[in-house]
């Protein structure tokens, strides 16, 4: 199998051993899940069951982020409390991808689960001289990390530029450096907080996942990823941060998700341009959203319309008439091999069935069932 590996910028071999690793950055539970988070989950879902049907063990953990600066700000328009709004959104989500039947994940830990791993984390960070106390907060000092750039490869104005965009508060007159970014920060007086060496406050966004990875798998994983936007600042940071407490690498290849598109902007929460997962699921057949978003390469971003169901919904029932069969099943094999091409494995499945051949066993390498 090869695959793109964001922080090497080239098609590589991805040769794991029998058990893989994996790591997704799952949702900010403060808004319905979209159709942006669906092409990340199914990319990851086509990829496990292709590693599971060539023999190999797939351990992917899919992170909770149900305390930062998102959630807190929505908890508070909404007059509730974050952990309820959490659960409300996060039952939502949870029936979303069981409706488009993804694989579960090996493990979903909350951020909140991991305070203690979190604080034990920042002390490895700042005990390694990485980090620093300023103004009742904990930053990373980015100076002192020499490979700081290596997942994005980004010029320092590229980095400033959606540090100010993506909530990395650059401006923080506490930092030393701009890019510094925050580990451990004192919280306001509305949001929750919890006890610690450098006081009361609640961990940084980037902290968390680090901290949930390096608990729930090892020092390195096998693959980590999400969605294109997260490559910077969060995952930058997330590398960072993790080498600087290990002293060893922190993932092994780096798979980041295009972005989806509505009216030329990609789509999210920020621009509300969304097309919501259940909105969708109570028109159409699950099987025929999973085929909207896997019609499309995970690297190449592209853009819904009106078009994409209807093409998805004949595509399935043109897919469900052709019946049982292994036609195309060493296409699609070939094709999930080479950098989880979809496209070229739907095509060939649609070349299967117009021959009059049955196709359910390749239809379920993308997890499409055509059978009983």
């Amino acid at each position: 199998m090869r695959l793109y590996d964001t922080a090497r910028r080239e098609v590589v071999d991805f040769t794991p051993g029998p058990i893989v690793t994996l790591y997704t950055c799952g949702i900010t539970p403060y808004d319905s899940s979209h159709l942006g988070h669906a092409a990340v989950y199914l990319a990851y879902d086509v990829l496990q069951r292709r590693l599971r049907d060539r023999g190999h063990e797939t351990r992917c953990v899919r992170n909770v982020t149900d305390v930062d600066d998102d959630i807190l700000r929505k908890a508070r328009e909404l007059g509730v409390h974050y952990l309820d709004l959490a659960a409300a959104e996060m039952a939502k989500f949870d029936a979303d991808m069981a409706a488009l039947e993804i694989v579960p994940c090996w493990s979903e830990p909350r951020a909140t689960s991991a305070i203690a791993d979190i604080r034990g984390f920042i002390g490895m960070v700042l005990d390694q001289g990485y980090a620093y106390e300023s103004g009742g907060a904990v930053y990373f000092d980015v100076g002192s990390f020499d490979r700081f750039g290596q997942v994005s490869h980004l010029s320092r104005e590229e980095m400033l530029a959606l540090a100010a965009e993506r909530g990395g508060n650059p401006d923080d007159p506490n930092k030393r450096d701009p890019l510094d970014f925050v580990l451990w920060q004192p919280s306001a007086d509305d949001e929750p907080a919890w006890e610690s060496l450098w006081g009361p406050g609640r961990p940084g966004w980037h902290i968390e996942c680090s901290a949930l990875a390096l608990r729930e798998l090892d020092t390195t994983i096998d693959l980590h990823g999400g969605g294109a936007d997260l490559i910077f600042p969060h995952h930058e940071c997330e590398a960072a941060q993790s080498e600087a407490a290990t002293g060893q690498p922190f993932v092994r290849h780096w798979m980041h998700q295009a972005m989806v598109r509505m009216d030329g902007e990609k789509m999210s929460k920020s621009l509300g341009n969304l097309v919501f997962v259940h909105d969708l699921l109570e028109h159409h057949d699950a099987r025929a959203v999973r085929l909207a978003v896997v019609a499309h390469h995970y690297r190449d971003s592209w853009e819904w319309d009106d078009t994409v169901m209807p093409a998805a919904s004949a595509r399935l029932a043109r897919w469900l008439g052709a019946g049982e069969g292994a036609g195309a099943l060493a296409e699609v094999r070939a094709a999930l091999d080479d950098d989880l091409d979809t496209p070229a494995a739907v095509a060939a499945i649609d070349a299967a069935a117009a021959a009059g051949e049955g196709v359910s066993q390749a239809a379920a390498l993308l997890g499409v069932r055509t059978g009983a």
